[in-house]
């Protein structure tokens, strides 16, 4: 029996429920997506409220992306050797309480260390979920259904953020966009609680290297700080030189720590001799860094130059949001004819394109003319890429190591967001220019909306010169899902 199916039946035979465990995955993944774009639509409230600058408000955003990024391969290496369930739950513990306090906050410090907070919970909760599903569904149907359910639930999180950000700042207040996520936390924990079986971790080798994700985390946030000073300091400037060549050293630093600590590394580097994990998370960085950097432009675009109030901005991304669940179910039926290469590059074009459309905004235009259409399409294609770039990213990954490998992909997809947000916001902002009329900022909107169709382009060249060519699931593996489950008495 093959180590994943042993894995499979061990967790049944321990009272697992595959049901609650696929409910409980895809509401931390739900909240997780959701976090990261339900305080877009807020920023300027949020800056109001608690007196931000222009730079240090995008902090806001950064604070999360960068630990959350930063720290899942050590989330992925505890949730292995410490157990996945017991991971979990710390880690919803974390992300939850930090909310409640973020929604608190009374100086622009204590709401991004509160957001700080959250990415260290999500970088526990994330990896330890997905791990989780890849383990209770190994194979067959129930596995394309469940990574269907589990992509669904992402981009449908990412997508309503928006809607449900501006919602809330309108008619509420922009606290209530930390405080939504507290009964979330607490029904994904009542979830695992009883859902979810406390196997044996898979992997009892040394303890996990700290001092390798505190200078991944560290050099990653003074890339990302570097990179949103430019609009003070040019590139060719002694301050950001200094401040890039630093975060160099910190990353490289990194990788020799890897090659040489006595502890167990946060990820060996040979995984990358894998192709799918390799060309799966160079595909999700750039989607990463694509997609965030929409959101962003899109909701600006509509309030800054549209002159659009939150919640109806909110409410235009309805379309994206039905869209991307669309394109999600989508990929599973075509899941069973189709090879996952090929799903990525098909929804790769779909979501070039649909960025490619949003660039040709301007700033007498209308939702109708300039928002609508570009969303359906861009969503669409967005949807089609979810559920195989996971399946692809750990595949012919040791039991062992999955939790690693999860890791790794949601690190590229937070990484490549805040690293997109930053080079193509500091793009936009030159484009702008120092008067902010609504037809300079539609020029820098556009010209990030521009860019980020060609970083889909890329993508597709990623996935056809990485990813192996592969078949559809063959029909031994299209079981019924009943015959994933355990028998009954």
């Amino acid at each position: 029996m093959a180590a994943s199916e042993t894995e499979f039946v061990m967790m049944n035979s321990s009272g697992a429920r595959p049901g609650l465990t696929l409910a409980a995955v895809a509401l931390v993944q739900f909240m997780v997506s959701l976090d990261l774009s339900v305080v877009n639509v807020g920023l300027p409230q949020i800056a109001a409220g608690l007196s931000f600058g222009a730079v240090g408000l995008t902090w806001v955003i950064h604070a999360y992306a960068l630990t959350f990024g930063g720290l899942l391969l050590l989330g992925g290496k505890a949730a292995d050797r410490y157990g996945r369930k017991r991971v979990l739950l710390l880690g919803l513990g974390l992300f939850g309480l930090a909310s409640l306090v973020g929604g608190f906050a009374q100086e622009p410090g204590h709401l991004v260390a509160a957001r700080a907070a959250q990415g260290i919970g999500a970088a526990a909760l994330a990896p330890a979920a997905l791990a989780l599903l890849t383990a209770t569904f190994p194979t067959g149907r129930a596995r394309i259904r469940a990574f269907g359910v589990w992509s669904a639930a992402n981009a449908a999180g990412g997508a309503l953020g928006v809607l449900i950000g501006g919602l809330l700042t309108e008619y509420a207040n922009w606290r209530w966009v930390m405080f939504v996520n507290v009964p979330m936390a607490a029904c994904a924990l009542a979830l695992a609680w009883r859902g979810v079986a406390a196997g044996p971790p898979t992997a009892r080798g040394g303890r996990p290297d700290v001092l390798g994700a505190v200078l991944v985390t560290a050099g990653m946030t003074l890339l990302v700080f570097g990179v949103v000073r430019t609009d003070q300091y040019a590139w060719t400037s002694p301050v950001t030189l200094t401040t890039l060549a630093v975060a160099a050293a910190l990353l490289a630093a990194f990788v020799y720590v890897e090659l040489t600590t006595a502890r167990e590394p946060l990820i060996r580097l040979g995984l990358f001799a894998n192709r799918s994990v390799a060309g799966a998370n160079a595909y999700t960085l750039l989607v990463g860094a694509a997609m965030t950097s929409c959101f962003y432009f899109a909701s600006l675009y509509l309030q800054q130059v549209l002159g659009t109030g939150p919640a109806r901005t909110g409410i235009m991304f309805l379309p994206f949001a039905l869209a991307v669940v669309a394109g999600s179910v989508l990929a599973v039926r075509l899941g069973y004819r189709l090879a996952p290469r090929i799903l990525l590059v098909i929804g790769g074009v779909l979501t070039a394109a649909g960025l490619a459309w949003f660039g040709l905004i301007s700033p007498d235009g209308a939702f109708t003319t300039d928002v609508l259409g570009p969303s359906i399409v861009t969503g669409a294609g967005f949807g089609l890429c979810l559920g195989p770039v996971v399946s692809l990213a750990t595949a012919g990954v040791a039991p062992h190591e999955s939790g690693t490998a999860s890791g790794l992909l949601n690190s590229s997809r937070q990484i490549g967001a805040s690293l997109g947000l930053a080079a193509l916001g500091a793009a936009a902002h030159h484009r702008t220019g120092r008067a902010a009329t609504p037809k300079t900022l539609n020029d820098g909107f556009a010209l990030g909306l521009t860019l980020s169709a060609a970083l889909l382009v890329a993508a597709v060249l990623v996935a056809l010169a990485v990813l192996r060519r592969t078949g559809p699931p063959s029909r031994v593996e299209r079981t019924d899902d009943r015959d994933l489950l355990p028998a009954r008495d």
